[in-house]
């Protein structure tokens, strides 16, 4: 037993195999969040792959047996991915994985479509905590969803594929920002000036002479948006649309150790959770959530803080002739939710020896919250010497840290939620740099380093 603890860091324990495994675990999960850039996205393509891997629709009322494989949807935006094991539930509970797929973005307003200086705008509200001037200038793709009336559903995306136009929102050249650059980071761009340009091309009169039509490049785009979607403009406001960087997830570094991508922030703890549950051999029933609205306080009929999450819990006990009290007393949880990691550039914010850092493993928060310990899940000892212990029997490399300085760092998670209804959590995911910026950063090695934790926590 070693006597000091010493962090390891992944790449330099991987032999060839494992380094093979790392990089091909990497790229799939790329593939998972290239079709992923929203919760709906990530819902779908879980779909699709549990579909795949031999998983059914779930019924409240069905009885369930060893072995059986289940998937509930939830209103499109969130999934809930069930595997019966045949140990005793009301002994030993549930494994959950709860990990959210909604990601800071750009919604559109409810009347979202105007014209200004010659040009056809959107306007968007802000979606979770962001660094507003970080979404000027890049290429964005939207995507989403249109009622039209009636009830027919259209689905949007445009700006991923390659031939796709994209949108982008103007900043000011630096010849004129004197004041601008004089400003507070959080003044410098307002909420209000983050307005996408969608065109520019001015609807033409048909007839000869006829007068310029007033907001012309806004008829233009009504006009084609009619034409593919069949909308009009009263049909944005019975939408859910968004603005999300355009692009792929991009291998970092001569090396490819790492990867750049939108929404890391929590999609890289979901795609490791669901494959985790699709390939346990554990005895025990095991519950892989894609959650909603995190970002925003786990509020509405899709976050954690719905009561969807006791009625799935309750109907499987039932479905299993077990005592739902019982069940979730014994159940056992794993937020799988990211964190900080280290970065030396900024290191002022951060207490090294209590931080986690790029490729040293999956990264245990005992606690999230801000200062005080306000508003967290604190996990207890013995919940910690159960996760030690299920990662240190299957060899997972891990570490453990905080969110930052005390008096300068914080955050929440789902953790608190499932606490709150009494069952053990604690929060384990992977550390990322340049969180909610548009394009985070995190190591392949602790991708798959959470994929092995998840894979021990099925198992114990």
């Amino acid at each position: 037993m070693e006597i000091k603890y010493t962090r390891k860091n992944v790449y330099k324990q991987a032999d060839g195999e494992q380094l093979e495994k790392i990089y091909s675990f990497a790229e799939d999960y790329k593939n998972f969040l290239n079709t992923s850039k929203t919760e709906r996205g990530a819902s779908a393509t879980a779909l699709k792959l549990a579909e795949e891997e031999g998983f059914t629709p779930f019924s409240f009322t069905e009885k369930l047996s060893p072995g059986d494989k289940r998937y509930f949807i939830n209103r499109d935006k969130s999934i809930f991915l069930l595997k019966v094991g045949s140990d005793d539930i009301a002994k030993e509970g549930v494994r959950m994985m709860i990990a959210h797929v909604d990601s800071p973005r750009l919604d559109l307003k409810p009347n979202p479509v105007y014209e200004d200086g010659g040009l056809c705008y959107l306007k968007t509200h802000y979606y979770g905590g962001i660094k507003k001037y970080q979404w000027t200038a890049i290429p964005l793709a939207l995507h989403g969803v249109i009622v039209l009336r009636g009830g027919e559903k259209k689905t949007v995306c445009v700006g991923e594929d390659e031939d796709d136009p994209v949108f982008y929102i103007t900043d000011l050249l630096p010849h004129l920002a004197q004041e601008q650059v004089q400003k507070p980071m959080s003044k410098a761009i307002e909420a209000e000036n983050l307005n996408a340009v969608i065109g520019g091309l001015p609807a033409v009169g048909e007839g000869e002479g006829e007068k310029e039509e007033k907001d012309a490049v806004k008829t233009a785009i009504l006009n084609l948006l009619n034409k593919k979607y069949g909308l009009t403009e009263a049909d944005f406001q019975c939408a859910e649309l968004c603005f999300v960087p355009a692009g792929k997830a991009r291998d970092v570094g001569f090396d490819r150790s790492l990867i750049s991508a939108y929404g890391h922030d929590d999609k890289v703890c979901a795609y490791p959770e669901m494959r985790a549950l699709f390939e346990t051999d554990s005895p025990h029933t095991v519950m892989a959530v894609f959650a909603d609205k995190e970002e925003v306080g786990s509020d509405g009929v899709t976050g954690m803080q719905c009561r969807i999450i006791c009625d799935m819990l309750e109907a499987v006990a039932a479905n299993l002739g077990a005592n739902p009290v019982l069940v979730r007393h014994v159940t056992k949880c794993v937020s799988a939710d990211v964190t900080a990691a280290y970065d030396p550039t900024y290191s002022s914010v951060f207490e090294k020896r209590n931080s986690t850092y790029i490729s040293c493993g999956a990264a245990v928060s005992k606690y999230t919250g801000a200062r005080g310990k306000s508003s967290t899940n604190d996990a207890s000892a013995e919940y910690m010497g159960f996760i030690r212990d299920a990662f240190e029997d299957c060899g997972v490399i891990w570490q453990i840290g905080e969110l930052g300085a005390v008096d300068l760092g914080g955050g929440g998670t789902v953790a608190k939620y499932i606490a709150n209804l009494g069952i053990d959590t604690v929060d384990v995911g992977v550390p990322v740099l340049s969180m909610h910026a548009p394009f985070e950063l995190v190591s392949k090695a602790d991708v798959y380093s959470l994929y092995t934790a998840m894979l021990a926590f099925c198992k114990k």
